[in-house]
C-alpha cells in the first residue's frame, strides 16, 4: 500500500489498526502523518491535543483531584472566617507551636534550607529550573504550565492575606502561607507532568500527586511554623490554596492550548463554490 512502510515497528502497527478501526477522522482527507500520530495517542492510551502537546492535566486523576480541589477550597474559606483579624494562636496553632517551634541545630538548618525553596531567589531558581527541564524534553506547554501554576498559586495567597487580615509578630500578614503554597504548588505541576506519563492508572496517579503534594506540604510547612514565620493553621491555608488553584490552571492552560491548536489546525474556507 502506497504511503506506507513494508516493515513497520509494532508501535506503528497498533497505530494503524487503531486508524483503521476508529474510521474517519476529524478532517475530510487526513494526512498519513496526522492519522499515525492520533492512532498512536489511542493506542497508548494518552489524549490527542494537538501540536501544542500532551496534556498537563491527565485524564486519569482528574475526578479525584477534582473533588479533593473543591474540598481544599472549602477549608480555605472556612479557616479565612476563622481567623479574619485575629492575632493569636488557636487552640490547636498553640498546640502545634508548643511541640515544634524554636527548634535548635541541625534541624534548624534543615528549616532554614526549606524556607529558602520559598524565598524569591529559592522560587525564581526551581521555577526556571522546572521550565528549562520541560522545554529541554518539548513540552512548551508544561514550561507555561510551570510558571502558571506555581504563579496562580502565590497570587491567590497575596489577595486572601489581607482580606483575611490575619497578623503575626507585630502586624505581618500570616493567613495563608505563601511558602507552604508555592512549594506546594511546584511539587503538584511535576507530579501531574509525571503522572500523564502514560500506564498510570486513575488510583495510581492520584496517589502521585496527592503524595507530592503532602510531602511537600509538610516539609515547607513544618519549616515555617518551626522558624515562627506562620501558625500551623496559616500553613494548612496555603497547602489548601495550592491544592484549590493548580488543578484548576491545569484545566485552563489545557483549555487554551487546546483552543489555540483547533484554531491553527482548522481547514480554510473554500473560496468559491464548486462551480
Amino acid at each position: 500500500m502506497r504511503g506506507v512502510r513494508a516493515v513497520c515497528p509494532l508501535g506503528d502497527a497498533l497505530a494503524l489498526v487503531s486508524v483503521l478501526r476508529d474510521g474517519a477522522s476529524d478532517a475530510p482527507y487526513p494526512m498519513p502523518g496526522t492519522a499515525l500520530r492520533r492512532g498512536r495517542a489511542r493506542a497508548r492510551g494518552g489524549r490527542v491535543t494537538g501540536r501544542s502537546g500532551r496534556a498537563v492535566l491527565p485524564r486519569a486523576p482528574r475526578v479525584g483531584l477534582g473533588l479533593v480541589a473543591a474540598l481544599a477550597a472549602l477549608v480555605v474559606v472556612v479557616l479565612g472566617v476563622a481567623y479574619a483579624g485575629d492575632s493569636e494562636p488557636g487552640g490547636v496553632d498553640a498546640w502545634v507551636w508548643a511541640a515544634v517551634h524554636g527548634v535548635g541545630p541541625p534541624w534548624r538548618y534543615a528549616a532554614l534550607a526549606a524556607d529558602f525553596l520559598g524565598e524569591p531567589v529559592g522560587a525564581v531558581t526551581l521555577v526556571g529550573a522546572a521550565v528549562t527541564g520541560c522545554l529541554l524534553l518539548r513540552r512548551p506547554r508544561a514550561a507555561v504550565f510551570a510558571v502558571a501554576g506555581t504563579g496562580t498559586a502565590v497570587g491567590t495567597t497575596t489577595l486572601l492575606k489581607p482580606l483575611v487580615g490575619r497578623t503575626i509578630h507585630e502586624g505581618h500578614l500570616s493567613y495563608p502561607s505563601g511558602h507552604t503554597a508555592f512549594v506546594t504548588a511546584l511539587a503538584l505541576v511535576v507530579a501531574l507532568l509525571a503522572a500523564g506519563r502514560p500506564g498510570l492508572g486513575r488510583a495510581a496517579g492520584t496517589l502521585l500527586v496527592l503524595a507530592a503534594a503532602l510531602v511537600a506540604g509538610a516539609a515547607t510547612g513544618w519549616a515555617q511554623v518551626a522558624l515562627g514565620a506562620h501558625y500551623p493553621g496559616d500553613v494548612l491555608g496555603g497547602w489548601c490554596t495550592a491544592l484549590a488553584v493548580v488543578p484548576a490552571t491545569a484545566w485552563l492552560v489545557d483549555r487554551v492550548a487546546d483552543r489555540r491548536a483547533d484554531g491553527r489546525s482548522a481547514p480554510a474556507a473554500p473560496a468559491g463554490g464548486d462551480g
